[in-house]
């Protein structure tokens, strides 16, 4: 969970499920053929730009070319803006060119990837130019689109926050269901520091005496579930003036944009904001022969 700057310089590495992804929505969409493309000469070429119609973090390149390589590999992209980095409305960033009946037929798919990933890109941007000067950096959560979860945690990354978790498989979180079942905070943290001891380990806890058990045990980090801001300062507090490992704080449960500040204020370690991927709201992005 290493940090990422609000403004990469590069950026970061697309996941290594892209094909998959793309292979699907194609078939999706696609299915048996393109009916409609079947008016253009087989033999046309065809020249495109893609134009963002509104401010936006750029992320979706990768999915955009394997769209369009994967309909027809005659088909050339040439990118004027890389993934994390700010376009204006109305700025061309990708010109395209090939066959005129595979780019009309890969339009929508590449587009639905670039809206959706560059939404999610430019909301947590949003959140994290807040964070800016702070300690406290901005996560995501499992709360993500199904099949597209590496997509929209790579797009957090480009839009300058950092991962959580990326499943049930790299990481151990105990929420109070797996408390609940087992029947102890203290004893859930020893079971699973047991049964897989080389992966971090994370414990949410819904109060300051939850907080205060969790600080003895051997867990990493410590979710503060909808606490008010005067209990999270509290938490800061009692975690520094505790003599045993310490541990990181993380805020989660409904943080609104106009809490960031106050929230950082404490001194806590993460913010994990469920809205980046699960509220997505679209970027406009519109693909024109020219």
């Amino acid at each position: 969970m290493s940090a990422v700057p609000a403004q990469p310089m590069t950026s970061p590495t697309p996941p290594g499920d892209v094909s998959a992804v793309v292979s699907a929505a194609i078939a999706e969409d696609l299915g048996a053929g393109d009916l409609t493309a079947d008016l253009i000469d087989p033999n046309a070429r065809g020249r495109a730009q893609i134009v963002a119609r509104e401010s936006a973090i750029l992320c979706g390149r990768a999915w955009v070319d394997e769209t369009f390589h994967q309909i027809d590999t005659g088909i050339v992209t040439v990118w004027r803006a890389k993934d994390g980095d700010r376009v204006a409305p109305d700025s061309v960033v990708c010109e395209i060119g090939g066959p005129a009946r595979a780019l009309v037929t890969g339009e929508r798919t590449a587009l639905n990837f670039l809206q959706t990933l560059s939404g999610t890109a430019t909301a947590t941007r949003a959140l994290a130019d807040l964070l800016a000067g702070t300690k406290t950096r901005i996560l995501d959560t499992r709360k993500t689109l199904p099949g597209l979860r590496l997509a929209q945690k790579y797009a957090v990354r480009c839009g300058g926050g950092e991962n959580h978790r990326l499943g049930l498989y790299d990481a151990v979180l105990i929420k109070e269901n797996h408390i609940a079942a087992v029947g102890s905070l203290t004893k859930a943290v020893r079971t699973a520091r047991w049964r897989a001891p080389n992966v971090p380990l994370e414990v949410e806890v819904e109060n300051l005496a939850e907080l205060v058990e969790a600080l003895d045990t051997d867990a990493d980090r410590i979710m503060l579930d909808d606490f008010a801001i005067a209990d999270i300062d509290r938490a800061v507090a009692l975690r520094d003036r505790h003599a045993g490992k310490r541990k990181e704080l993380e805020v989660s449960g409904g943080v609104q944009a106009d809490a960031l500040a106050a929230i950082a204020a404490t001194g806590v370690d993460f913010v994990s904001i469920g809205a980046l991927t699960k509220h997505v709201r679209a970027i406009d992005f519109s693909m024109r022969f020219v």
